[in-house]
């Protein structure tokens, strides 16, 4: 009889600390003697059968790499009951007990629906930038995105002090600002917007003309892409017309925060949730995603991590409200 065998995915937008958790999950089937398949392309190559076998050497010099070496793609095929069924017997062809899912609440959503239809037993591990995955304290990728928007910033900040400077930084967020809020604040940004927050440039406005009025000469406004202002240009335009005396320049950091090496952090994190996937499916646990609490392994239901959302600490927004000058 064949042994059982586990699969590893990543899917969704690539992060920071992917490969890390690839790594360890591979090392931890290896180590159960289990057999362990990587699945390229994500869903779609469960579906295009595009399985490799995962050795330890398949895994090496790859814990410090950003992106994902499995790599990522969108799979419409998935969303349908055929193109899941079709995934399902690929899996079960090789006697895949078990899959791990490396991705956010997009790439849950359909590790759920393969898990209650075909019975497939799925860990998912939570790997985004955005880090507004429901059940863990942080996600895979946050910690090395916020760096590289504080070391941005900081470039930024030279130049903005230099010319007398009002800089408007657009970050990643679009329904969270958790990014904005923490690289906003490590930052020393003169105002962070952010969607859990309603705007009000009239305000804005004020504001910065008031701390120009002190003697402030430059200033960073830290925008989550999320934010309800309508868009970093128009608010860059309205504060403009009422800040005459001040140069305004935009700056939209984009895909540079998914890039790059990740941090210590995020491989730590990598490692512990990539070994304690695999662990879980050994034991028999299904439909779950593994994070942490406290910084303590814990598990929320996949249901329960696609149907809430997390946001940021009514605290943190205090705090940076009161530290903004």
């Amino acid at each position: 009889m064949a042994k059982p065998s586990i699969a590893i995915l990543t899917s969704g937008g690539d992060a920071p600390g992917m490969n890390a958790a690839v790594r360890a999950a591979v090392r931890a089937g290896l180590n159960a003697d289990v057999d362990v398949y990587g699945v390229r392309c994500g869903y779609q190559g469960l579906i295009d059968d595009d399985f490799i076998p995962m050795d330890a050497k398949s895994v090496s010099h790859i814990i410090n790499q950003g992106g994902t070496t499995l790599l990522s793609a969108r799979c419409e095929d998935f969303r349908t009951e055929a193109g899941r069924a079709t995934a399902a017997e690929n899996l079960k062809k090789r006697n895949i007990k078990g899959l791990v899912v490396i991705g956010g609440d997009g790439s849950f959503t359909g590790a759920l629906k393969i898990a209650q239809e075909h019975g497939i037993s799925v860990v998912g591990v939570p790997a985004t930038i955005d880090n507004d995955i429901y059940g863990t304290d942080f996600t895979i990728g946050f910690d090395t995105a916020v760096n590289t928007v504080m070391e941005a910033v900081d470039k930024i900040d030279d130049t903005a002090e230099s010319h007398n400077r009002l800089f408007f930084i657009e970050v990643m967020g679009r329904d969270a600002g958790f990014i904005a809020l923490h690289a906003g604040m490590a930052s020393g940004c003169s105002e962070i917007l952010i969607p859990e927050e309603e705007t009000d440039v009239k305000y804005l406005v004020s504001r910065l003309n008031d701390l120009h009025s002190r003697g402030k000469r430059s200033m960073i406004v830290m925008v989550a892409e999320g934010d309800q202002c309508g868009g970093v240009f128009k608010l860059a335009r309205q504060t403009e017309d009422a800040l005459k005396d001040m140069q305004v320049r935009v700056t939209v950091l984009g895909h540079l925060q998914r890039g790059g090496s990740p941090t210590c952090a995020d491989r730590v994190l990598a490692c512990r949730l990539g070994v304690a996937a695999v662990e879980k499916l050994l034991q028999g646990v299904g439909g779950v995603m593994v994070g942490t609490r406290n910084q303590q392994v814990v598990t929320t239901s996949l249901a329960e991590a696609i149907e809430k959302k997390s946001k940021p600490d009514e605290d943190m927004i205090r705090v940076a409200h009161t530290i903004t000058y």
